[in-house]
């Protein structure tokens, strides 16, 4: 029996292993707000396909929400998950709708999932913080 325990444990353990590697840039930064995006103050992500960027304490430099479905979003840090002092410490992701743009080493990323839409670049994608919508609040936390 303890033989079949250790066995099922050994497979358990091999297949929760994320092939992904870590990106090593992603920010030492405890990110933990709530907003009400239905709101006329964050009257940018009322509508599907609707963007905009929050301000976060340093070392963020501030984060892209993006409504993804009509009970959806997804947030983005705007530190550049490839070489993020290369041009030095400021923000430069912006969104040039539907790609989110590297405009120091002019890579392009998909808005909807973080990945690399520039052909031939090979790096890491969008840092993605998770998101939790009840109806009301967004929840964006790391």
């Amino acid at each position: 029996m303890k033989k079949i325990f250790v066995i099922l444990a050994f497979f358990l353990g091999v297949l929760s292993c994320d092939d992904t590697p870590h990106n090593p840039n992603i920010p030492d930064v405890y990110i933990n707000f709530t907003i009400e995006p239905n709101t006329t103050f964050y009257q940018e992500l009322n509508t599907v396909s609707g963007w905009m960027y929050v301000t976060q304490k340093w070392p963020s430099r501030g984060i892209i929400i993006f409504r993804y479905s009509q009970d959806e979003f997804k947030a983005y840090e705007r530190q550049s998950p490839n070489e993020p002092d290369y041009c030095g410490e400021t923000s430069r992701l912006i969104v040039e709708f539907p790609f989110v743009v590297d405009t120091c080493l002019n890579v392009k990323y998909s808005i909807l999932d973080g990945s690399i839409f520039t052909p031939g670049y090979m790096g890491y994608p969008l840092i993605e913080y998770r998101t939790q919508y009840d109806g009301f609040n967004l929840r964006v936390f790391n």
